[in-house]
């Protein structure tokens, strides 16, 4: 897995990159088909905003999240694309054709 960290207005800190790859983690954790991740920290105005597109098993998520200071922007970031990846391994995961026994019928009641 790849993780691509930039900066707009600002500058990438390698305590900002640790953070993130460390954060970044929960996500292989949670799907493993995770290829590469691209983060983009940004300073506009007085909102620290984080925004990645991660490429996970042929499908393209996106979030973006701002706050007061960069390390919850990070944080809210890593949940939402926690909860997407986590929905997106659901939705491919079939649960449906599990092979059932037959229910035998008849018998006294």
């Amino acid at each position: 897995m790849h993780i691509n960290i930039t900066g707009h207005h600002l500058n990438v800190t390698p305590a900002l990159r640790a953070y993130v790859t460390e954060k970044m983690q929960r996500l292989i954790r949670h799907f493993d088909q995770v290829n590469s991740i691209n983060v983009i920290l940004s300073v506009e105005k007085l909102q620290q905003q984080a925004e990645a597109t991660v490429n996970a098993g042929g499908r393209t998520l996106f979030a973006t999240d701002s706050a007061m200071d960069m390390y919850a922007s990070i944080d809210g970031l890593v949940d939402k694309l926690d909860r997407q990846v986590r929905r997106y391994k659901d939705r491919i995961t079939d649960h449906h054709h599990a092979k059932h026994e037959p229910v035998e019928t008849g018998g006294e009641y």
